[in-house]
C-alpha cells in the first residue's frame, strides 16, 4: 500500500490564464500526493479552440511556480491516455464540468485505462462564475501590443496544420474575422487572422487596383483594422512601390503589429 506521499496526482491544465479554479484543482490533488501538471500544448489546445493567449513556456513557467506542484510535463494532445499509460498516476483529478461537452469522450478514456492498474479519478465540483475562455475575453477586449499581435503567426503555423486567415477592407469586416466562429462536434472553429488586399481596399473605394490608392490611405485603413481586433494581419504589398520607400513602408508596418507583408 503507497503511502500518501508515494502516490502520484496527474492534472491536465491549459492554464492560459491561471485563476481561482485551477488553485482549487491543484489544492485537491495536494491532499491526495504528488501533484504531476500536464500541460497542454499550444498545438494541443489549438487542436480544439483558439490558439492560447500565452505561449507553452511561459505557462510552463508559471506553472512549476506555483504552489502544491511536483512537476510539469507536456500534454501534446487533448487526449490524457499517452502520458497516463507513462506515468500511470494513482489518481487522476479534474472538475466536474468535462462530463459533457468536447472533452466527454476524454473522460471516459482516462477512466478506462486508469481501471487497468487501479487508478482512481476524482473530480471536485466545478467552481463556478469563472472561465479561462471568458477572462480572456475580457482581456482581448483592451486590445493587444503590437508586438503580441506581429508574433502570434509565426505561432500560428507552428501550432495548426491549416490557418484560416480572412480578407478585411475596413474596421467593420475586420470585426467579422475577430468574432465570427461556429461549434462544431464541440470544437470551436474561427478564423486565426485578417488578410488586408490591395484589391479590396480600392475596390471598397470605388477605384481600379492598379495602386491608384497610395499607401498614406492604405495605413489609415489598416489602422482602422487593427484598432477593433486583435488577431495577426497579413499586407498585400501590392508591388511595393518605389525600392527607396518600399523599407520605410516596412518599418511603419512592423510598428503597428503586421505580422506579414
Amino acid at each position: 500500500m503507497k503511502n500518501k506521499k508515494s502516490k502520484t496526482v496527474y492534472i491536465g491544465l491549459s492554464a492560459d490564464l491561471i485563476h481561482q479554479g485551477h488553485l482549487n484543482i491543484i489544492a485537491e490533488g495536494c491532499k491526495l500526493g504528488k501533484v504531476i501538471v500536464g500541460l497542454l500544448t499550444d498545438e494541443a489546445i489549438a487542436s480544439y479552440k483558439r490558439l492560447p493567449l500565452i505561449a507553452f513556456n511561459e505557462r510552463k513557467l508559471i506553472v512549476e511556480n506555483l504552489k502544491g506542484v511536483d512537476k510539469v510535463i507536456p500534454q501534446t494532445t487533448l487526449d490524457y491516455i499517452p502520458n497516463l499509460k507513462q506515468i500511470k498516476p494513482d489518481f487522476v483529478v479534474h472538475g466536474d464540468d468535462w462530463k459533457t461537452g468536447v472533452q466527454k469522450e476524454v473522460r471516459q478514456r482516462v477512466i478506462e485505462i486508469l481501471a487497468e492498474w487501479g487508478g482512481q479519478l476524482v473530480e471536485p465540483k466545478y467552481t463556478e462564475g469563472i472561465s479561462s475562455t471568458d477572462l480572456i475575453s475580457a482581456v482581448k477586449a483592451q486590445g493587444i501590443t503590437p508586438g503580441k499581435r506581429m508574433e502570434t503567426l509565426r505561432r500560428l503555423i507552428a501550432s495548426k496544420p491549416v490557418v484560416r486567415i480572412l480578407e478585411a477592407h475596413n474596421g467593420l469586416t475586420g470585426l467579422i474575422v475577430e468574432k465570427t466562429s461556429i461549434d462544431k462536434n464541440g470544437q470551436k472553429i474561427e478564423f486565426d487572422g485578417i488578410w488586408e488586399s490591395s484589391l479590396t481596399d480600392s475596390t471598397s473605394k470605388g477605384k481600379p487596383d492598379t495602386e491608384l490608392v497610395d499607401f498614406s490611405s492604405r495605413f489609415s485603413t489598416i489602422e482602422e483594422i487593427l484598432e477593433v481586433t486583435t488577431k495577426p494581419i497579413i499586407v498585400d504589398g501590392d508591388t511595393g512601390g518605389r525600392i527607396d520607400h518600399f523599407k520605410f513602408r516596412v518599418k511603419t508596418l512592423e510598428r503597428l503589429g503586421v505580422s506579414a507583408i
